[in-house]
């Protein structure tokens, strides 16, 4: 499989509301440092590489990247380096973020924000962008409490033209019921890959017969998260990749796409040519008896 001229489009699109994305993006995490994201002592990755990636992630086609205010490293901070890297921005261009989360300028978590910090965290990410709106903010959850107060005030946001679109990420189902309640959710972004559990798989299907987009994290590194890609990849990963003369990392993507015309993906990397693998892999197509000798991986441990 040649990647050189794989363009994002190969991978189809699908509508963020009003939006239409390329399915393959790109996700900031692992820009701004070597190594694991988050790790207070993580090496800031070089400006210009980063610049680079982020150039070329365009060139090839990427129209939707998935970042956050709390994505940085020591010097480095994932939203500045997107507005230096590519304002003026693209007018296809969708830039999603993340709010709930937040970490102190050392790097260690804060509490998730109250429904009256959420404003502020969604000013810091339109300052750090330079943009007078965001197209999409995700509300960031931990746990199975309602919902109602804090995506409420996000949805004040909207109507007072911040935010254009509201998602959802590391949510139940009933969290995405609640918010629907409230205003319109474009999509919801959680833990999905290989392997996914079947409370995984029902809140993917109830985003396909809503439209929603679903765009799984870690749906290569798997059970590396945050540290990276997953180096406990099954035979049948090995088999199938060997077989079409690619990375485990890109049948995990590959089978990621398969799953949904409405799920898309934002795998990360610092790498040039990670980047123009993970592109290429839109174009990649396995087949009925390659998906089905990965299916029994269903039921393993997310």
């Amino acid at each position: 499989m040649t990647s050189q001229t794989i363009n994002a489009a190969a991978s189809g699109t699908w509508q963020l509301g009003d939006l239409t994305v390329n399915r393959i993006g790109f996700g900031a995490m692992r820009l701004p440092q070597h190594g694991e994201a988050f790790a207070t002592d993580a090496v800031p990755r070089d400006r210009d590489q980063a610049i680079r990636v982020l150039r070329r992630a365009i060139e090839l086609g990427v129209n939707h990247i998935d970042t956050a205010a709390f994505y940085f490293s020591p010097l480095r901070s994932a939203n500045e380096l997107i507005n230096q890297a590519l304002v003026p921005y693209p007018d296809d261009l969708v830039i999603t973020t993340k709010v709930g989360p937040g970490r102190d300028p050392a790097g260690q978590w804060l509490p998730h924000a109250t429904p009256e910090q959420l404003r502020g965290q969604v000013e810091e990410n339109l300052r750090q962008l330079g943009r007078d709106h965001l197209d999409v903010v995700n509300l960031r959850i931990v746990g199975t409490d309602s919902i109602a107060e804090r995506f409420g005030a996000l949805a004040d946001l909207r109507e007072a033209g911040l935010i254009r679109h509201l998602g959802l990420s590391n949510v139940r189902a009933h969290h995405l019921t609640e918010a629907q309640a409230i205003a319109p959710v474009v999509c919801v972004q959680n833990m999905y890959g290989i392997g996914a559990s079947p409370e995984q798989k029902e809140l993917l299907d109830m985003c396909g017969e809503q439209r929603i987009a679903f765009v799984p994290f870690y749906s290569i590194a798997g059970t590396g998260r945050t540290a990276g890609a997953t180096t406990d990849d099954s035979p049948e990963v090995h088999a199938i990749a060997r077989a079409h003369g690619v990375s485990t990392a890109q049948i995990r993507l590959a089978w990621t796409l398969h799953q949904g015309p409405h799920v898309l993906a934002i795998p990360g990397t610092g790498d040039l040519d990670h980047l123009v693998q993970n592109v290429a892999t839109g174009s990649l197509r396995l087949s009925e008896d390659e998906l089905t000798a990965l299916d029994p991986l269903h039921h393993e441990p997310a």
